[in-house]
């Protein structure tokens, strides 16, 4: 009976190991995972990197030219070696902080007022059946325009200063951030809105109480 009781006693114990044993298991079967998918994803890109190189210095068949034309292709060595010079010292526009930090000011603000446009315009035409079919047929043609011709038009109309790269930036931003706003208000469910009338809501609380946020996700989804 002692002996019984003392196995029934080790019984939890050994449970206890086994499954902490299998728990490291599948951690070193991840870390071996996430080390072999890093490894191939560096050896792809120094093939493909290597290849590209070896393919803008040698002949092809010595009669041809190169296999690969770096006029048209670039070189990776020759790449690194321009951005090395930008680095050090600058471009011919002044430096290369100076650039960048430019860039990120025009993305910011171009995201920051896309987002902002298109949640309005997503939630008024979202709420607004008038003027979802009002507005629908223009914005459709809008958003099948091909953005490289809005950009030059941003580029005729406002100039080659930082608000036509903003404004370029807007309409990137802004049609991804509308759609799934006037979606979102859309697929809002309709007994929950039924429901905070019967209680009493006005319109604008409906809409910062009971819309905006049933619709959070989907604006957040398009933040992506």
């Amino acid at each position: 009976m002692s002996a019984l009781s003392a196995a029934s006693r080790n019984e939890p114990a050994r449970a206890e190991d086994a499954g902490g044993a299998a728990a490291q298991a599948r951690a070193r079967a991840r870390a071996n995972r996430r080390l072999l998918v890093n490894g191939l994803r560096v050896a792809f890109a120094v093939v493909i990197l290597g290849f590209w190189e070896i393919g803008t210095s040698i002949d092809a068949n010595h009669r041809d030219g190169l296999l690969i034309d770096p006029f048209f292709y670039g070189r990776p060595s020759g790449i690194a070696s321009q951005l090395w010079t930008w680095i050090a010292n600058g471009t011919a526009q002044g430096p290369l902080w100076l650039q960048i930090a430019t860039t990120l000011e025009e993305a910011f603000l171009g995201f920051l007022i896309g987002v902002v446009l298109g949640v309005i315009f997503g939630v008024a035409l979202g709420r607004v059946r008038l003027l979802s079919d009002v507005f629908a047929p223009y914005i459709k043609a809008l958003n099948a325009m091909p953005r490289v011709v809005l950009g030059s038009i941003f580029i005729i109309t406002i100039g080659y200063g930082i608000w036509s790269k903003v404004a370029l930036a807007v309409v990137l931003v802004f049609f991804v951030v509308f759609f799934n706003a006037f979606q979102g208000v859309r697929e809002v469910d309709r007994v929950l809105i039924a429901n905070a009338r019967i209680l009493g809501a006005s319109e604008r609380q409906l809409s910062t109480h009971v819309i905006l946020p049933s619709a959070l996700s989907w604006i957040l989804a398009s933040l992506h």
